[in-house]
């Protein structure tokens, strides 16, 4: 008889035999179970790590052997394998273990308890589910991987955050950095075009201080003319009559009588235009203010803004007409070229927002000053329009750097940015208070005195990002 031929005849008692036996040299847990759950297969690997012998738990009931184990679960399980004849099947993800057997890596640790899966597999006799076989592989090394993976995800998903977070603050300082750059640019086109303003105030002022100086000169010799013609005048009886007629008709002709009316009124006229060029240039060049930029000095506020309202009458006098409301106020400490700066912004942006009113209607700023009541150490001045006035989604943005509604190419919305950056330098407030439709006004807190000693800054390059002004807006 063949070794094969053997293997085939044997006996129910080899074969049982030679089941345990494969059972015991396979690296997983192994046990089967009859439909009344008694252990009928208990092999090497289970007895090792539950610590039962094959002795002490077959035969016996798997659940009163083994009181720890997740009964209902388990029994459930039991049932739909007898019932289906189909093989089941447990992840450690969904289930960690069925028993409590302790892991295969006590050094290195990072878990409780063995992790396991669980394989149910029917087996039949006579086309019936007789018992079932459960094999439990260890796949602690598999669970331990999976959580060294997952923390190095979360440790990557960490620092992508973190990155993310850092790039979005590197987007900002980027932007702000853009932003200062433009500010500085702004900054030096205006210093530059203040320069300019000086040297061509200074060069105009030259010509215009001598030909006014000529002009009142000529307005003297005219006048001493005009006394040695009237002397001939009255010399006439006293030459022939020849001459007398032709003194007369040298009279009649050259229109003597108009000449005399009309030559002082010429005169007149033309120095009050030379004056008030000679004033326009000397605003200017006290506009511009290029040899006390940043230098503390008292100055009269009133001064200031008049010399500030010649420079841009051109600005306001085809839409709005100009009212002055002064009080009485003290000298006031500050920067005066940036005042004046403050001034030209709030008082072009009122004339800007005159364009708006009706066809024909013409707006009205009128620019008020005054000592405040509450606080004696501070003076105010305001300038209110009766324009368009400013949108509720918009007050709260006026003061931000570039923050423009005019048309592209119409603004730079640096205006209202650099005034605020102003007012802060000189430590005072800007309130405004404006309602779409009603018109606007601005009023700037100043203190009366401030430290002399002290220097400036520079308005726009102090420019806030976020404004943080006091703002009104009446409901």
């Amino acid at each position: 008889m063949t070794p094969a031929h053997r293997v085939f005849c044997m006996d129910r008692t080899e074969t049982d035999l030679l089941v345990i036996a494969i059972a015991d040299l396979v690296n997983v847990g192994v046990f089967v179970v009859d439909a009344d759950m008694r252990v009928l297969i208990w092999n090497r690997f289970m007895e090792l790590h539950s610590g039962r012998s094959r002795e002490d738990v077959v035969g016996r009931s798997l659940f009163d052997t083994f009181p720890d184990l997740p009964a209902k679960w388990l029994s459930r399980k039991f049932e739909s394998v007898f019932l289906l004849g189909a093989h089941a099947f447990s992840s450690w993800e969904h289930r960690p273990y069925l028993f409590r057997f302790a892991h295969t890596r006590p050094i290195t640790g990072g878990v409780d308890a063995m992790r396991q899966n669980c394989t149910f597999i029917p087996i039949e006799a006579d086309d019936k589910v007789t018992s079932v076989c459960v094999t439990i592989s260890d796949v602690t090394d598999i669970c331990m991987a999976y959580q060294e993976l997952q923390q190095r995800q979360q440790a990557v998903a960490d620092a992508l955050a973190q990155l993310t977070i850092r790039n979005n603050e590197l987007s900002e300082v980027n932007a702000k950095l853009a932003q200062a750059h433009q500010q500085l640019a702004q900054s030096e086109k205006l210093a530059a075009i203040g320069q300019l303003a000086a040297g061509v105030a200074h060069e105009i002022n030259n010509p215009v201080g001598f030909v006014l100086s000529n002009f009142n000169a000529l307005d003297r010799y005219m006048t001493e003319m005009f006394g040695v013609l009237s002397a001939y005048e009255r010399a006439e009886g006293d030459v022939s009559d020849e001459v007398r007629r032709r003194l007369q008709t040298c009279r009649a002709s050259s229109d003597l009588a108009y000449l005399r009316e009309d030559a002082p009124l010429l005169l007149r006229e033309s120095k009050e235009g030379l004056t008030r060029v000679r004033d326009i240039v000397v605003d200017l060049r006290d506009f511009s203010r290029v040899d006390s930029a940043h230098a503390w000095e008292l100055i009269d506020l009133h001064r200031c803004i008049e010399s500030t309202l010649n420079i841009v009458g051109n600005e306001v006098k085809y839409h709005a007409d100009l009212v002055r409301c002064y009080g009485e106020i003290p000298l006031v400490r500050c920067v005066a070229s940036q005042i004046n700066q403050v001034v030209v912004n709030l008082v072009v942006n009122a004339a800007h927002a005159c364009l708006h009113l009706p066809s024909g209607e013409r707006g009205t700023i009128r620019v008020s000053t005054g000592r405040s009541e509450h606080d004696r150490t501070t003076v105010w001045f305001e300038v209110e329009d009766s324009g368009c006035g400013i949108s509720r989604e918009n007050i709260g943005r006026i003061f931000e750097p570039f923050f423009t509604t005019k048309p592209v190419g119409q603004g730079t919305g640096l205006g209202l940015s650099v005034t605020y950056g102003i007012v802060q330098a000189h430590h005072g407030n800007i309130h405004v208070d404006s309602e779409s439709g009603r018109g606007t006004t601005f009023r700037v807190t100043l203190p009366i005195e401030r430290d002399p000693g002290e220097t400036a800054p520079i308005s726009t390059m102090d420019l806030p990002t976020n404004s943080t002004a006091e703002r009104s807006c009446p409901v």
